[in-house]
């Protein structure tokens, strides 16, 4: 048995955003600690790891450790409907997840069907990187706008102090060069150079839920499956993504 509230429901909204960009169902580990995710995508591509500590709650109580599985879609859709200055309060009640919204003036309540998920805790990847990049949320979300227009895919490269992004497709190349300037990039440490290809609808979909400010961090090599992580908030979000290999 667990309650838990959230003073600020659209925060919320936003975090189950970025897990449902690549997955459509999972498993929250519900701990003293606080909310856990951790889930491949439908095609093993992707993977995300999601954490949000009990700090960001106003009321978290829980009896012991749990695990609910959701249809995350369903539970998006609910949360879609989140309005200003509304809290959330939430807990599991006869194989249901009980959502309790509360406004100024009204209160909503859903109660939503919890499913039987194989619970196959994912395993994080154990890679040792070459290279990490910092960069603003916003000129990212730009740079992957800019290669969408060309192509599927986009290659990341990074060397010392320098991060550089291509794209090639049957209409045209794409090649950009970012300098650390402390605004857009905000640094790029590499122990070696990489260069890896990645999937542009996958990258889109993981960047979408940045909140706007916020940084984001891309840990590279070349060859393996790139770390990207962000906050949203006191939540962490983390994606992994594998690389595209051509044939």
């Amino acid at each position: 048995m667990f309650e838990i509230k959230i003073d600020n429901a659209k925060y919320w909204k936003d975090c189950v955003g970025a897990i449902v960009s690549l997955v459509d169902e999972g498993v929250f580990s519900i701990s003293k600690e606080g909310i856990g995710l951790k889930a491949m995508d439908p095609s093993s591509i992707s993977m995300i790891s999601f954490f949000m500590p009990n700090k960001a709650f106003s009321k978290f109580d829980i009896e012991k450790n749990t695990a609910i599985g959701l249809n995350l879609e369903n539970l998006n859709k609910i949360l879609s409907r989140t309005r200003d200055g509304e809290s959330l309060m939430m807990k599991d009640v006869d194989n249901k997840l009980f959502l309790e919204f509360t406004g100024q003036s009204a209160m909503r309540r859903y109660r939503l069907q919890l499913i039987d998920i194989k619970k196959n805790f994912e395993k994080e990847p154990n890679i040792e990187f070459d290279a990490f990049v910092e960069i603003n949320g916003e000129p990212l979300k730009d740079i992957i706008k800019d290669a969408s227009l060309i192509s599927s895919y986009i290659s990341f490269k990074a060397s010392k102090d320098q991060f550089a992004v291509n794209a090639r497709g049957d209409s045209g190349e794409l090649e950009e060069l970012h300098e650390v300037d402390g605004s857009a990039t905000k640094k790029v440490d590499a122990k070696k150079g990489t260069e890896s290809t990645f999937n542009l609808e996958f990258l889109e979909n993981m960047v979408r839920s940045c909140p706007a400010g916020g940084n984001i961090g891309i840990s590279l090599k070349s060859s393996e499956p790139m770390k990207l992580r962000y906050n949203i908030g006191d939540a962490e979000v983390t994606y992994y993504l594998a690389p595209y290999l051509e044939e």
